[in-house]
Order: C-alpha cells, then structure tokens, then sequence
C-alpha cells in the first residue's frame, strides 16, 4: 500500500501528525487483484476530498493522508484494503506512537474503514456511499464516533443497505447518518457538500474548532434521536 501525505496549506508537511493523523481511502471493486493506478477514477476522486479536509484542519498540527490500495478488489474473505489499511495503521503507531487517527472512506474504502475501525489509533470513521453488504460486522466500532453518508439516488451501493449498518452499529458507537438528496454514488453531483461534510467531520473528530455544520447536525439528531439529516 501506498500513500501520500498532502502540504499543508503553507506549502511544507506536517512534522509526524503531531495533532493527529487524517487517512482518506478510495474506492474499488468487489473482487479484482490487478494493482491500483493512481489515475483511476477511484483514487482520483479523493483528492478534492483530501484537499478540503486539509484545508480544514491546516495549520493545526493534522496531517492528511491519501492511500492508495494495492489491489483494485475487496477480495472476499481477503479483505484486500482492510489488510492494507492495518498495515499502515501499525506503521504510523510506530513512527508517531499513538497519535489519534481520523478514517474517510469511500465505496470500498468506506467498508474498509469501518472494519478497521478497531485499530487502537483509530478514533473516528466516515464512510462515504459506504459499500456495507448485509452481515457485515459493527463490534469494531465500539467507541468510535461515526458518521455514514449515502445519496438517495445512488444505484452502485445501496443506501438501505448503509440505514441498516448504521442501526446495528448504533448500540457500539457514536453513530450519525446524512442523506444526500439528488447526490450520486461517485460524489460528482452537489460535490461541494460532500467536501464539506468530510471536512468538516475531521474538525469535529480531532477536536478543531468547526463552525456548526451538517456534520454536527448529524450528531446532535442522532444524540436526541431524531430521524437521519436529509440535504
């Protein structure tokens, strides 16, 4: 697995995340073992969403991170990204000690994050269009904060699909969920909201001052209960 730490917004990197760490994963597919590209549309779709979240958090010590996978497919019981994602888990605890570690996932990287969650650095997971088939497991998010992000419209993975993970997973976790009215699975249509959901959950994650958005909103129907956010 690769990845590349994003400049902050003065132009040099962060020095070990020493405010915290920000790894944003792409998507995929259901099973495939050829190598990513870094000019798939997958892993291309993640750099705005990288570059928002960095310019969110900059100048405060976070460092952001895009990975990139080493194969295109989950993989079946593989479980490809998830594997990957450990392993760089475990590089950063070595190289930064335990440093808190925000996930943003997408499609693939979005059930990749989830079932990473459990790592020790991990503190919150977004999953965004999250591919999360019936079964999949929620202990790992025990103590976590999470928030799942779907587009009504999306005809890829299914946004039932996500409403149903987020009930499983609530008694585990601090657990939000946003509805993308008229929003698609690839985050092209009103991507400028999606940015801004992303970003503005790293804020919230790490303790950054964020002025009150959808994410924050999300958290506080979910605290009292009330039904998902729709925007």
């Amino acid at each position: 697995m690769s990845s590349e730490t994003l400049p902050r917004v003065g132009g040099r990197a962060e020095a070990a995340g020493t405010g915290g760490i920000v790894v944003v994963a792409h998507g995929g597919s259901s099973a495939s073992k050829m190598p990513t590209s870094p000019v798939q549309v997958s892993v291309l779709r993640m750099i705005p969403v990288a570059a928002a979240i960095r310019a969110a958090v900059g100048g405060s010590g976070v460092e952001v991170r895009r990975a990139r996978f080493r194969l295109r497919g989950w993989n079946g019981a593989d479980a490809s990204p998830v594997r990957d994602l450990t392993g760089l888990l475990d590089q950063i605890s070595a190289d930064s000690g335990h440093v808190p570690v925000v996930l943003v996932g997408h499609s693939m990287g979005g059930r990749a994050v989830l079932r990473a969650a459990g790592h020790p650095l991990v503190t919150a997971v977004a999953g965004l269009a999250p591919w999360v088939p019936p079964g999949e497991p929620v202990d790992q998010l025990a103590g976590r904060r999470i928030l799942l992000v779907h587009a009504s419209a999306d005809r890829v993975c299914r946004p039932a699909e996500t409403w149903a993970y987020a009930e499983r997973a609530r008694p585990a976790g601090q657990v939000a969920t946003i509805e993308v009215r008229h929003g698609d699975h690839g985050m092209l249509r009103r991507a400028s909201l999606w940015h801004e959901i992303a970003a503005e959950f790293a804020q919230l994650s790490l303790g950054r001052a964020a002025s009150p958005g959808p994410a924050a909103d999300a958290f506080a129907r979910a605290a009292a209960r009330q039904p998902r956010a729709m925007l």
